[in-house]
């Protein structure tokens, strides 16, 4: 599945240095890319399961 280049974002918390991660929402599933190898691939997991892992980071 090819996921459009506009439909991803990537967080305001990002570095200018791209070291980040990239998220594109796919209806209940998101798609996590590493902003700097973009063409690199994606996994994707259920809009709950990123909302989780999230949450885990805030708290951590």
């Amino acid at each position: 599945m090819t996921i459009p280049e506009n439909a991803w974002s990537k967080s305001s918390y990002s570095s200018n240095d791209d070291n980040c991660v990239e998220v594109a929402k796919l209806g209940d599933q998101a798609a996590v890319r590493d902003s700097k190898d973009p063409e690199g691939g994606y996994f994707k997991l259920p809009a709950a399961g990123w909302r989780g892992l999230i949450e885990q980071l805030r708290q951590a």
